[in-house]
């Protein structure tokens, strides 16, 4: 979920803590994949193994998770691979539109190629995490679970919101240097909180050169898509979890409502104080309740789904 348009506020200043400047240092390997006849890119960190799959948001891209992937891998046996879905990042633009079953193909066809596994997780942020459901409704057989962070279900997204009251999301402009196109960066939603090094690296990787300039990697196309409404909820044929934002996207009665139409033993887990972008403002946090959630995925039975 990002676009461009004005600096978002931090709630901390100076240089960024070691954690960070290591993580970002791990080094990623490049990947692509052909779905459909589009190049999709990803990243992967750790060796191959039973991994993980990260979605981002709409308009966002694989890197929102560079910060966090690292974290997430590790080195006995944990690969964790950042998706840019078409339209989105590096990956390459669908002419007759997007879909979140095309996206959860796409997801699919980058676990099956990047060496996550016989059975995968998948953790879908916002509009990912309507890729990951999806996928799980699709592909479940295929997947070990799949992960929702702060995903609204509703009639329409806040991006699509702001993309067709022209708030956000129009036409690409080109801005001559890169200096100035990253400085109209903003998230959408907007929020509040948020470390202003782990903006700066989302914003830096949002640009593509073009024909003037500088413009940004998403294709305004991606909201034509229809969203994913509650009557679109059904028992997936895998795990599946919800984290919830306290100030996110997603009120506890809409969870509620989530967990009830997916079935039996859905856990509802709610990072406190965090906002919609909760890689943003409570990395760490995130990290921790995923790490917490595989490790009891890793050990106990799925509950029989209703």
């Amino acid at each position: 979920m990002s676009a461009a348009a004005a600096s978002a506020t931090s709630t901390s200043i100076g240089p960024p803590p070691a954690w960070f400047t290591d993580a970002l240092a791990t080094e990623a390997e490049p990947g692509e994949v052909d779905v459909d006849g589009i190049t999709i890119r990803y990243r992967s960190w750790g060796p191959p193994g039973d991994g993980l799959v990260l979605i981002h948001g709409g308009a966002a891209h694989a890197r929102w998770w560079d910060h966090i992937a690292p974290l997430l891998a590790s080195p006995d046996g944990r690969r964790v691979v950042a998706v840019d879905l078409s339209g989105h990042g590096d990956s390459g633009r669908r002419s007759g539109g997007y879909s979140l079953t095309s996206w959860a193909d796409e997801v699919v066809a980058v676990a099956e190629t990047a060496g996550t596994g016989p059975m995968p997780t998948v953790i879908g942020h916002s509009m990912g995490g309507m890729v990951a459901l999806t996928a799980a409704q699709r592909h479940g057989e295929r997947l070990a679970g799949a992960v929702v962070v702060d995903t609204p279900v509703r009639e329409q997204t806040p991006e699509e919101t702001a993309a067709r009251e022209q708030r956000a999301f129009g036409p690409l402009r080109v801005y001559p240097t890169r200096a100035e196109a990253t400085a109209r960066f903003r998230l959408v939603p907007d929020q509040e909180d948020g470390y202003p090094w782990v903006v700066a690296h989302i914003a830096e990787h949002s640009l593509r050169e073009v024909e003037g300039g500088w413009s940004w990697k998403f294709d305004p196309a991606v909201f034509a898509r229809s969203a994913m409404v509650p009557a679109d909820l059904a028992v997936p044929g895998c795990r599946v979890a919800l984290f919830r934002a306290e100030h996110g996207l997603v009120p506890a009665d809409m969870g509620e409502m989530i967990v009830d139409r997916l079935g039996n033993g859905v856990p509802l887990i709610e990072i406190p104080t965090a906002a919609h972008h909760v890689m943003v403002d409570h990395p760490l946090s995130l990290v921790t309740g995923l790490r917490a959630l595989l490790a009891d995925w890793r050990h106990s039975r799925a509950h029989r789904r209703a």
